[in-house]
């Protein structure tokens, strides 16, 4: 069970435990977390919580929501998020705490996710090059921002899935001439990678060392070895 650590603008601080599905932030007394600010909306922002993930949402607000300095609307959080409304800073702290590993909360293991979902995975990475004998050469994501910061992922799979289904799916495939990125999801639907600040699409994208992707609002860095 997460938690969420709440610093008002005049520095008290509360705790409140993740213990409900849906736990609605805002201005009003009756949310479950009340900021009483004038900068925050009577309905700002909701925190929804499925088995261990929780995710965070704003609800069209005024003045808007940052994780980490970010604008978001929907964010998964993740543990250590700073999470910014009005004059109030709301520390996310998951259940597994440090321990959590990049790799657990963002790569999608095959079969994870039943067989419906690795038909799209397949059908998405189809318009990739075809693997050849050629042995390719390795690569690896670099995490840039958030709290895991600093974190590598190397890619030495013929396929890597990355992300959360349902919110935000993207499949990297290792060819002999270098690496692809491809949304899963279909044309419609769940929101898109970024690649360079430019949306990917269902045809695969050949990756270039340097090239920034963000999913799930985590900045990473591709690299070749």
């Amino acid at each position: 069970m997460g938690k969420l650590i709440v610093t008002d603008g005049n520095g008290q601080v509360q705790e409140f435990a993740l213990t409900k599905e849906r736990l609605s932030i805002g201005r009003h007394p009756d949310n479950d977390i009340p900021l009483n600010d004038k900068a925050v909306s009577g309905r700002h922002a909701v925190v929804i919580t499925i088995l261990k993930d929780s995710f965070l949402e704003d609800l069209d607000s005024t003045n808007g929501t940052t994780v980490n300095g970010r604008t978001i609307t929907k964010h998964p959080l993740t543990h250590g998020d700073q999470i910014t409304i009005g004059r109030n800073t709301l520390k996310y702290e998951s259940e597994a705490g440090g321990d959590d590993d990049f790799e657990k909360t963002m790569i999608l293991k095959p079969g994870q996710f039943g067989t419906a979902f690795e038909s799209q995975v397949q059908a998405a990475t189809a318009s990739a090059p075809p693997p050849t004998s050629v042995k390719p050469v390795l690569g690896k994501l670099r995490v840039v921002s958030g709290p895991n910061a600093g974190k590598e992922l190397e890619l030495s799979k013929a396929l890597t899935t990355i992300g959360k289904p349902g919110v935000q799916v993207a499949a990297i495939t290792r060819r002999a001439d270098g690496y692809y990125i491809v949304h899963v999801g279909g044309e419609t639907g769940t929101k898109r990678a970024l690649v360079n600040g430019a949306e990917i699409s269902t045809h695969a994208r050949k990756l270039n060392p340097g090239d920034t992707i963000e999913l799930l609002g985590t900045q990473m860095s591709f690299a070749t070895v």
